[in-house]
Formats: structure tokens, C-alpha cells, sequence
């Protein structure tokens, strides 16, 4: 009896133990206990090396973007992606790229993949995930962007690099120095690519692409797709998968907006009121220009906030740091220009602050997709001034809704501004008031003229006199004073030279032509001569002789005939005499018949050493009276 009883009291304990197994076989919670959660890139056909990696970074479901991009990327086809910010369009091409390249190993200089990127801070990121991602494969990357040094870049180039991170410019220098061939490029990724066009890079981008083998496969991205953009995407792609998860340009659902409208002058206490009153963990603010923001990194640092400056003019390892303390959370503010807008992702920013309305409505977009990646909620602000009305109405048509309005605690609610008033140049804002004095009709130029009052006419006795001119007295002739002390009349030489002696007359502080006689041999006169009479002869001979510009111009034709009369003598007699010998060749002659002779300049057409740039006065005096070569060895002639 006894046994029997225990074998029954074992036998429903066993089915009570089994029924409570069972129990807890079919209970969901204690399923989700025991199973580890699923892994959805498995399914994206990942090797395990990549989704290993890829889960202890904490990701287990992939986004709409990688979901359609991985295979195809794995395919071997082009892809032409879009998709907003936040969305994860880093790993869907660095996932894949890292499965395709782990077959084999690349050689000395000469990159197996390439990805372009606009700015140095997004090839630095791409640059850590290929390091997260890829820590379990035996692949190597090189990052070649500006402001590092080129040496380190060029030996890492030379051991051999399966991936290629690099920004345009850097890389075009180095390939013309000829540190790295790109003829073995098998994989090409354009990043950014609306980014690259704001910045000028697409020529670079074009040329670089000539450089590469056309047997390759091309993955490109984008945020936006203007019409620039697809064109390239046409030239660069060949039959390529065009994978569109979003509308271009929209904003993540998980983004709360505002806009502030408030004068210029409120604009930095409203953002410090703005900041106290969130539950700011880290952010970033944007504003326009370099200078304002620095001027605001000032302000913030003045009051108190822990904040960092990040623009394009700091050195690269000045940015470097800056970046990494504020992802660090050393730093908790970040006023930055556009170089930190596009594809950066700071873990966890919980704000962004549009100090300054963009000028483009895109960078918008891109500003506050820095804010609510990966499923977390994210806060947006935008402070606009009255002037900002036109960009603003730019965002909101292409964000397709309107940014709702906020009021900051203390600071007054601006209106929009009427009409055009959009800044002009770099120069401040105009203000108001001049603003509605331009707005206001101009009177016509009749109107004014009649609104005009009329003047007076004034009486003529107080019309002011007429006033004369003075003639200016002539200057003593020192030709005339020469003339009348030697007794000669300026007339009879025929020249009217002021402040020149007449040849062959020995005029005070002034030699005869050809004479070598010092200034201080005769004392100058003590008073001005009288005037000159001149005798009727010469009174005569000047009525008769035409005006003196004529005669100029006929001695000259005269000068002219004769030294083509002379010169062509000359010829006659050489063609008569036949060749001459070589020693017996005479230097060829003036035209004019004149030799320039130093010793005897007076005598052979040289007056002083002028030669034939004698003036033409001087030349008429000459022939009007003969050349005294010595006023001490011939004082008849003088006399």
C-alpha cells in the first residue's frame, strides 16, 4: 500500500514538472528570453565578418535605403541613390564594398576602390566606419584629404590600400605628383554629390572620372536631385538602379521645427534664452558667414557656455580637435558655418540652431537632418529676421509646409517686412524707415519742375561787371637787346629767336656759334635796350614773304629736293666708278650731304654738337649771315 501510493504521488509530480515545461515552451516572453534578437542584414546577403561587426555597433535592422541598395550594390550594378539625410546611405555603400573587396589584396599604389567626398570632416567619418565596420577583415584604407601631411599619405599609398577616401582636390595633386595610379579602380562611390556642385567640384569630379577604367562599378548618392544632378548621374552611370526612398529634400518625421522672427539686434539673446530654456544636450549652430561665426562663438563663450568654433578658414588639425571634443561631449555647443552641414553624424545631438536663415533652401534640410538620425527625436530651430521673409517662403515651398512659429520668453515677435527687402552686397540691412521712404512714388520731372519756385531775375544795375583779360607783358627779346648792342636789327637776320643771339653777333653771356668762349666774358646789360627801327629795305622784305608757317613749310620741301638731288648725284657717281675694293669702301653718307664732325661741328652742319636736330631757326640764321669760328681771330667779321 504504501508503494503504491508513492508511485502515484512520483507519477503526478513528473506530469506536473511536464505540463509546466510545456507551459513555458509556448509562453512568448520566456521565447524572447532565450532567443537572440534577429539580425535583418543577414538577410541583406552580408558575409558574417560584416554582420558581426555591424551588430555590436548596436544595429540589427537596416534602414529602407540600405534594404534596397545592399543587393544591388553586391549585383556589381550602378546605383543612383537619393534619400534624406539621417537615413543611413553611409553603410548601405560601405557594407557591400567591404564583402566585394575581401577577396583580394591590392598592390602598390594602385587603389582598388575610390569614394570622393566634399568636405574633409565626411571623408574622416567614412573613414572611421570602414574601421568599425571592416575590423574583422584583413582590408586596408588610406585617407587623402588637404591640410595633412602628404608624406604620410604618400607612404601609406605606397604599401598598397584597398580603400581610397579622398576629397578632389588632394587627390588630383597627388596623382600629377604620381603617387598613385587609378587604373586598377574597381569600385567608385560619389558622395554628397548636390554637395559637390554647390562647391565647385564638378570639374574636378569629371576629370577624375576620365582618369579611371570605364570596366567599373559607380554608386551615387544624393540628398537632393536637382536637374544638374541627374545629368551627371546620366554621364557617369551606365544603366544604373535608381533607388529613391523619400521624397528629395523632405524632413525626417522624427524633427521637431520652429522659426522665430525677431529683430537683428535680439538675435543673440533670444538663442542664449532659447538654449536655457531646452533640454540642450549638445548642438549645433549654424550660421552664414565665418566671421559671424566666430563673433557669435565669442558671445557664447562671454556668457558662460561650454562652446567650439568649426569653420573652413581653421587649420585641419584645429578642426579635428574641435570635432572630436564635441563628440565627446567635452564641448556642448558648436557654432559651425555649412562645412559641418552635410553627412556628419554626431551621436545623440538633441538640437540645431539656425542662427542665420540659409541662403540656399537645401542647406536647410541638410542643417537639421544633423538632428533626428536613427529613429531618435530631434528639435529644430531657425531664427529669421523681418528681411528673411523671401528665403524663408523658399524652404517652406521646398520642405512642402510650413515651419510652425515659436515665441522666446522675453523677446518681442518681429513682422515680416513689406516688399523687397532682401540684403544687399555684404553691407548691413537697410532699415525700415529708408526702406518706405524708396517705396514712395518719385515725382515726375515736370511736377518737379513746376513745383519748382521761379528766380528772380536781378536788376541789371547789380548785374556784376564784365571783367577784361590782362595781357601779360612780352619778356625782354635777348636776340633784340644783342642785336641793338651790336648794331644790327633782328629784321636783317630774318629770325625771331627769344633768348638766343643772333649769329656771328657776340651777345652778353652768350658765344658766338662755333666760338668756345665761357658765359662770364662780357657783363650782361644793365637795362633793357629801346626798340629796334628798322631800315625800309628790310620793313619791305618782310610785307612781301608769306606768313611764317608757310615759309617753314616751303624751306623744308626746299631742304627735301635738294638732299634727294644730292643723294642721287651720289648714286650716279658710284654707278660710274663700278665696284670698289673691300679696304677702299668709304662710310656710307647722310642723305642731306652732312658728316657729324665733333672737332668741327660749325663748320660741317653741327651747331654746338646739335648736328641735324639743329633747331630750324638756328639753321635760318646761319644762312642769313655768315659763321664766325672765333670772335678773338676774326673781329671784322663780327663788327
Amino acid at each position: 500500500m504504501t508503494d503504491t501510493t508513492a508511485d502515484t504521488t512520483d507519477t503526478v509530480l513528473d506530469t506536473a514538472a511536464t505540463g509546466e515545461a510545456m507551459h513555458s515552451a509556448h509562453d512568448p516572453a520566456h521565447e524572447a528570453e532565450t532567443e537572440p534578437e534577429r539580425n535583418g542584414f543577414i538577410e541583406l546577403g552580408l558575409s558574417e565578418a560584416v554582420t558581426r561587426a555591424v551588430a555590436e555597433k548596436g544595429y540589427t535592422t537596416p534602414t529602407p535605403i540600405q534594404v534596397q541598395a545592399v543587393p544591388v550594390v553586391l549585383m556589381g550594378r550602378d546605383v543612383l541613390g537619393c534619400a534624406q539625410t539621417g537615413t543611413g546611405k553611409t553603410a548601405s555603400f560601405t557594407l557591400p564594398m567591404l564583402d566585394i573587396l575581401s577577396g583580394t589584396r591590392a598592390r602598390a599604389r594602385m587603389p582598388r576602390s575610390l569614394i570622393l567626398e566634399p568636405t574633409r570632416e565626411l571623408a574622416l567619418q567614412v573613414a572611421e566606419n570602414f574601421v568599425q565596420y571592416g575590423k574583422h577583415l584583413k582590408l586596408t584604407h588610406a585617407l587623402v584629404i588637404g591640410g595633412e601631411s602628404m608624406s604620410d599619405q604618400r607612404d601609406l599609398l605606397m604599401r598598397g590600400v584597398d580603400v581610397l577616401i579622398a576629397t578632389p582636390g588632394r587627390l588630383l595633386d597627388m596623382f600629377e605628383r604620381g603617387t598613385l595610379l587609378l587604373s586598377d579602380v574597381k569600385i567608385l562611390v560619389i558622395d554628397e554629390a548636390d554637395r559637390m556642385l554647390d562647391m565647385g567640384f564638378i570639374p574636378d569630379v569629371e576629370r577624375i572620372v576620365s582618369l579611371l577604367p570605364p570596366l567599373r562599378q559607380t554608386l551615387f548618392f544624393s540628398a537632393t536631385m536637382a536637374p544638374e544632378i541627374r545629368r551627371l548621374g546620366d554621364a557617369f552611370l551606365r544603366n544604373p538602379k535608381e533607388i529613391t526612398v523619400t521624397r528629395p529634400a523632405s524632413v525626417a518625421t522624427t524633427i521637431t521645427e520652429g522659426l522665430a522672427v525677431i529683430d537683428e539686434l535680439d538675435k543673440r539673446e533670444a538663442l542664449r534664452r532659447l538654449i536655457r530654456a531646452e533640454d540642450v544636450q549638445n548642438a549645433l549652430i549654424f550660421c552664414n558667414r565665418k566671421k559671424d561665426v566666430d563673433i557669435l562663438y565669442k558671445s557664447l563663450a562671454k556668457h558662460g557656455f561650454s562652446v567650439g568654433a568649426l569653420h573652413g578658414d581653421m587649420p585641419q588639425s584645429t578642426r579635428f580637435a574641435t570635432l572630436e571634443a564635441f563628440k565627446a561631449g567635452t564641448t556642448r555647443l558648436l557654432c559651425c558655418s555649412d562645412v559641418a552641414a552635410r553627412g556628419l553624424d554626431i551621436g545623440g545631438l538633441s538640437h540645431v540652431f539656425n542662427f542665420d536663415v540659409p541662403h540656399h533652401a537645401e542647406d536647410y534640410v541638410h542643417r537639421i537632418g544633423r538632428t533626428g538620425r536613427a529613429g531618435r527625436e530631434g528639435r529644430a530651430f531657425t531664427l529669421a529676421m523681418p528681411e528673411d521673409k523671401p528665403a524663408v517662403e523658399a524652404i517652406e515651398a521646398l520642405i512642402r509646409h510650413a515651419i510652425p512659429p515659436v515665441e522666446v520668453e522675453g523677446i518681442a515677435t518681429a513682422a515680416w517686412a513689406e516688399g523687397d527687402s532682401r540684403r544687399r552686397g555684404r553691407g548691413g540691412r537697410r532699415s525700415a524707415a529708408p526702406r518706405a521712404a524708396r517705396s514712395a512714388p518719385r515725382p515726375t520731372a515736370k511736377a518737379a519742375h513746376e513745383a519748382k519756385p521761379a528766380r528772380e531775375a536781378k536788376p541789371v544795375d547789380e548785374a556784376k561787371p564784365v571783367r577784361t583779360r590782362r595781357r601779360r607783358e612780352a619778356a625782354p627779346n635777348l636776340a633784340e637787346s644783342a642785336a641793338t648792342d651790336a648794331g644790327v636789327g633782328v629784321a636783317d637776320l630774318g629770325i625771331a629767336a627769344p633768348g638766343i643771339a643772333a649769329p656771328g653777333v657776340a651777345a652778353p653771356g652768350v658765344a658766338a656759334f662755333g666760338a668756345v668762349e665761357p658765359m662770364s666774358a662780357q657783363p650782361h646789360a644793365a637795362a633793357a635796350p629801346a626798340a629796334v627801327v628798322e631800315p625800309p629795305a628790310a620793313q619791305q622784305r618782310q610785307a612781301d614773304q608769306p606768313p611764317a608757317k608757310h615759309r617753314v613749310g616751303e624751306r623744308r620741301a626746299g631742304e627735301h629736293r635738294a638732299a634727294e638731288h644730292r643723294a642721287s648725284g651720289h648714286r650716279a657717281a658710284e654707278r660710274d666708278a663700278g665696284p670698289q675694293p673691300r679696304h677702299e669702301r668709304q662710310a656710307p653718307q647722310r642723305t642731306d650731304g652732312r658728316r657729324h664732325d665733333p672737332e668741327r661741328g660749325a663748320e660741317r652742319g653741327g651747331v654746338l654738337g646739335f648736328g641735324d636736330d639743329m633747331p630750324a631757326f638756328m639753321r635760318l640764321a646761319r644762312r642769313a649771315a655768315p659763321v664766325a669760328t672765333s670772335v678773338a681771330a676774326e673781329p671784322e667779321e663780327v663788327a
